[in-house]
């Protein structure tokens, strides 16, 4: 099936399998390109320093929205855990759009309350329900100090 044809060809980690240079050999996965990590202490401020590659070979997922929840950024790992197309993310509201579940105080709330007073560094469990199994995950809100806010979410 073409990529045209199959709405879930983002999900793939490799792009189609044809190469006039391919040589039939099975593949070396190729190293992580981040150093990024979901408890490191300084993930929050390595994030905007970071590029979209990796951003998207970070083993967590990573959302970048701006003060109203839009997103920005919706990261490959993200993609594959909600299946969700980074595409369809891009300009959608997380908390009213793409996992309307988080519009409460204990996940929003913490965004607001953040945004309003210029600082956001939290870190709590949540579980996701909408459109999807439910599904246990740790969860980071952080404002970097150029006022980008990250939802980072790992799964259990």
């Amino acid at each position: 099936m073409s990529d045209a044809q199959n709405p879930y060809s983002y999900l793939r980690e490799d792009g189609p399998e044809s190469s006039s240079g391919d040589t039939g050999g099975p593949k070396e996965p190729e190293p992580p390109a981040t150093d990024l990590e979901f408890g490191d202490d300084g993930v929050g401020e390595a994030l905007r320093h970071a590029d979209e590659g990796e951003l998207n070979a970070a083993p967590f997922g990573i959302i970048q929205i701006n003060d109203a929840g839009v997103v920005q950024l919706y990261n490959r790992y993200e993609s594959n855990l909600s299946g969700i197309d980074p595409a369809d993310a891009v300009g959608a509201n997380f908390f009213t759009e793409l996992a309307p579940c988080s519009n409460n105080p204990l996940f929003f709330g913490r965004f607001k309350d953040g945004v309003r007073e210029g600082g956001l560094d939290e870190y709590f469990t949540y579980t996701f329900t909408y459109q999807m199994r439910p599904t246990l995950v740790d969860v980071r809100l952080y404002r970097d100090e150029a006022e980008n806010n990250w939802i980072l979410i790992q799964k259990r």
